[in-house]
C-alpha cells in the first residue's frame, strides 16, 4: 500500500464531493448516526450529541494522521450539508483496505452510495495501489449487499461469529473486490 497523503485528499464524481470531515459536520454526522435505519446493520454506537459526533470526527481525524485509515465526508456537489461516510475503516495488511460506508435515509435508492463506492475503489487502486478491497456485511444488510454488487464486489463466504457487538457474536457476508 502507498501510503496515506499528508494532506486530506477531497475527491469528486458527478454528484458529490468527498471532503474532509469538521467540526461544523456534527450536526449532520449526528443526524446520521442517530437513525436507526442508518444504525441498524452498522459496527457503531448509536450517537445523542454533538458532542459525541465531534469526538467522532476528532477519532477519525487521529486514524487519518495515524495511517489507520481514512474517513470522508459525502455531500452533494457545491453543498456542504453531509449525507453520508465512506471510507477506508483499517487495512489490515498493507495490499487491502476494509470499506465503510453509510447514508442518510432520505438519499437511499438514489444511485449516491454507488457513485461514492465507485471513486472509493478508483482511489484506493489507483493512489493507495492496494489489491483488494473487503466490505463486511451482515447477512440481512441486503441494501448493501446490492450497493456492493454494482460496484464489482463479489461474496467470498460467511465469517461465522465474526463479530462482536455489545456482547453478541454474529456472522458476516465478507465481500471483496480484487485489482485485475
Amino acid at each position: 500500500m502507498h501510503p496515506l497523503p499528508n494532506i486530506f485528499p477531497i475527491l469528486h464524481t458527478d454528484r458529490l464531493e468527498l471532503v474532509e470531515l469538521q467540526p461544523w459536520h456534527a450536526a449532520d454526522l449526528l443526524d446520521l448516526f442517530s437513525d436507526q435505519r442508518v444504525t441498524q446493520y452498522y459496527h457503531v454506537m448509536p450517537l445523542k450529541t454533538e458532542l459525541d459526533a465531534e469526538r467522532v470526527i476528532s477519532y477519525f481525524h487521529q486514524r487519518f494522521k495515524d495511517q489507520l485509515g481514512i474517513r470522508w465526508g459525502i455531500t452533494l456537489r457545491g453543498q456542504s450539508r453531509l449525507i453520508g461516510t465512506i471510507g477506508f475503516n483499517s487495512f489490515p495488511q498493507l495490499h487491502r483496505g476494509v470499506i465503510v460506508y453509510a447514508l442518510a435515509h432520505a438519499y437511499w435508492g438514489q444511485g449516491y452510495m454507488t457513485e461514492a463506492i465507485l471513486e472509493l475503489v478508483r482511489y484506493g487502486f489507483r493512489e493507495l495501489e492496494l489489491s483488494r478491497m473487503e466490505a463486511e456485511v451482515m447477512p440481512a444488510n441486503i441494501s448493501s449487499e446490492k450497493v456492493l454488487i454494482k460496484n464489482g464486489f463479489r461474496q467470498e463466504g460467511t465469517l461465522k461469529k465474526w463479530m462482536e457487538w455489545e456482547g453478541r457474536l454474529f456472522d458476516i457476508n465478507m465481500w471483496a473486490l480484487v485489482r485485475e
